[in-house]
């Protein structure tokens, strides 16, 4: 392991000499020993705090962990939330991300990882109602009330899936999800990822089987727009990992796929 970090560190390094710009992430880290990792604690399996420890857990925990272990260096996972996940990288609060879908918004402001997972959107109601909304178009109509949480990729879709909808925007630490519990929404839409451990949480709750899910979408770390020796170590670490099945490992371990 030592060899590796040695070798994808001096790839790296050597990649972008020439560049011209301020001193990359990756030698802060190096030289702090600490990599910080803006984290929203929300998302579960990706990312779920524990109020009374103040610890973390999920999947992309599991994938900084791993990241900073073979940096040879601590990480420090700092709370941000949805709203602010590309200021907080922009402001350098925090050197990455964990897990965020990859949006052209976004893009203007940050830059991304190469991918490692995809998912889609779909939509969850109490199952009681499950007579009454059986596809998309149930959904689209202006008596009905779907839910999304403020600064997620779900707050556009909801818009773009439901513009003839009541659209309920919620504020984290609020989160969609709590809106149709407490039956102040009908509806919201998650990835499928979350969506199946929202049902397994709340039994209450069911995902509507819609003919298909929307918005197959690949999944990325933000990082510094123009840091790209720190992009490129990243970059070939996913690979190597990929490669030994890391990430498939993890896939299981946090049930992804149903």
């Amino acid at each position: 392991m030592r060899f590796v970090k040695t070798c994808l560190i001096a790839l790296v390094l050597v990649a972008g000499a020439s560049a011209a710009h301020a001193q990359s992430a990756l030698q802060e880290i190096l030289s702090d020993g600490v990599l910080k990792v803006g984290t929203t604690g929300d998302w579960n399996p990706m990312t779920m705090r524990d109020p009374a420890s103040n610890s973390y857990k999920g999947y992309d925990i599991d994938v900084m962990t791993e990241l900073a272990k073979d940096l040879g260096v601590e990480v420090e996972f700092v709370p941000t939330d949805w709203k602010t996940l590309v200021n907080g990288v922009v402001a350098k609060k925090y050197h990455m991300t964990g897990s965020a879908s990859i949006s052209p918004g976004r893009a203007k402001a940050a830059g991304y990882s190469n991918s490692y997972f995809s998912l889609a959107t779909v939509p969850l109601i109490l199952a009681e109602n499950a007579d009454k909304f059986k596809d998309w178009s149930d959904l689209d109509k202006p008596e009905v009330t779907v839910a999304a949480t403020l600064g997620t990729t779900q707050e556009k879709q909801v818009k773009e899936f439901f513009p003839n909808a009541k659209h309920q925007i919620v504020e984290a630490p609020a989160r969609d999800f709590q809106e149709v519990l407490s039956g102040r929404a009908d509806a919201h839409i998650t990835s499928n990822v979350e969506a199946y451990k929202l049902v397994a949480k709340y039994p209450q709750m069911m995902v509507v089987t819609v003919s298909a899910p929307k918005a197959p979408t690949p999944i990325a770390m933000l990082l510094p727009q123009d840091d790209q020796i720190w992009i490129n170590y990243v970059n070939t670490w996913i690979s190597l990992k990929k490669e030994g099945g890391f990430f498939d490992a993890l896939a299981v371990k946090w049930q992804l796929s149903n």
